[in-house]
């Protein structure tokens, strides 16, 4: 493999991080994708998969908090693509 002539590192190097940044915008978009669009849809989720039921009201505030997870977290990786982008622009002119 050779290495970069800006940097030195290696060509595989480069492609696993390209691919552990891009996991983590996948992550939270299948996140906001898949999530229940009504509290009842929560309950039923979580007493299926525990055993365990909750209120609507209990649901609501979880399906809340999903939602601002996953677009904190789609926030956060797009704020790091465009700070290694400007990032490089700079390196590269």
């Amino acid at each position: 493999m050779s290495a970069h002539a800006c940097c030195g590192r290696k060509a595989a190097a480069v492609q696993r991080g390209f691919w552990r940044r891009a996991s983590g915008g996948a992550f939270s978009g299948a996140l906001l994708v898949l999530m229940p669009k009504c509290p009842m849809c929560i309950a039923a989720y979580i007493a299926l998969a525990t055993g365990v039921g909750v209120s609507v009201s209990t649901a609501a505030y979880l399906r809340q908090g999903m939602l601002v997870l996953g677009v904190g977290a789609l926030g956060y990786v797009a704020t790091r693509w465009l700070r290694n982008a400007a990032v490089l622009k700079r390196v590269r002119n």
